[in-house]
């Protein structure tokens, strides 16, 4: 089952944003123990609240799901529920993507759908609003993902040769798209551009770089493209991953080149 849950910004209700939500026996059917959930906010109405949010619009937040239900003891006309797996967007997921709502709404709901707090939904709609943030599954720790120069999500585990892949929502060619439109096709370490260097068959050769390791990560993780992406070309991309127990940073690497220059210029 699949269940959009709202969450206001002033309310009524005792809610706790990833572990506790309280709403209208009326809605019981909806939220019961495993429901898929998706957090969902309305429009900003006040902006005392501006900076509690993703953003002024109507959007989703996170995902999660039900663990338990169980009646409000001091009214018996509402409920509780408990919320596991509570995972927060990076990024807002606007209700409205190109002019049209990710929700489905029925013709017959049209003048009132929205003042529902409590929404079920199909698979199809909750992989809809996932398709719109980069949602990265992990087989299991230790593993240490990258976006390859195609696309593909490639997964690597010490003392096992064999190549492992993790799932992945939005298409790979998307995250990696996604990071060359925030970071450009010139390495972010030491500014070689591939287009430039070689010419027309250069142009848009790069590879992209999880800043955050996937193995620091919680099994499912959300990827910003611009704070967790970086572009890099393959050399830096190499040193990056040279040892196998340590991953270097964008600014070690930075450093290692600056460096080099100096004692370059020294001799």
């Amino acid at each position: 089952m699949y269940t959009i849950i709202t969450e206001n910004d002033v309310s009524e209700w005792d809610d706790r944003t990833g572990t506790l939500y309280h709403f209208p026996n009326r809605y019981l059917k909806f939220l019961q123990p495993e429901t898929s959930i998706i957090y969902y906010k309305g429009k900003l109405k006040n902006k005392d609240y501006r900076n509690k949010r993703l953003t002024d619009s109507p959007h989703y937040f996170a995902v999660a799901k039900v663990e338990e239900v169980f009646p409000d003891p001091a009214n018996s006309r509402n409920h509780f529920c408990t919320i596991k797996d509570f995972t927060p967007f990076g990024v807002p997921i606007l209700a409205k993507v190109d002019d049209e709502f990710l929700e489905s709404i029925p013709s017959s709901r049209e003048s009132n759908y929205w003042r529902d707090g409590v929404r079920p939904i199909t698979e199809e709609v909750y992989q809809k609003v996932l398709s719109n943030t980069i949602v990265v599954e992990v087989d299991s720790p230790g593993f240490d993902s990258e976006v390859s120069p195609e696309g593909e999500l490639e997964s690597y585990q010490e003392g096992d040769p064999k190549k492992r892949y993790t799932t992945i929502y939005e298409r790979n060619s998307a995250l990696r798209q996604k990071a060359i439109e925030v970071h450009g096709t010139t390495c972010q370490a030491c500014h070689f551009n591939f287009k430039e260097f070689y010419g027309e068959i250069g142009e848009g050769y790069i590879h992209v770089h999880h800043l955050r390791p996937i193995s620091d990560a919680k099994e499912r993780i959300f990827v910003n493209p611009k704070t967790d992406l970086c572009v890099l070309c393959p050399n830096c991309h190499a040193i990056v991953h040279r040892t196998k127990h340590y991953t270097l940073s964008l600014e070690q690497v930075k450093a290692l080149i600056s460096s080099a220059k100096l004692c370059q210029k020294v001799v």
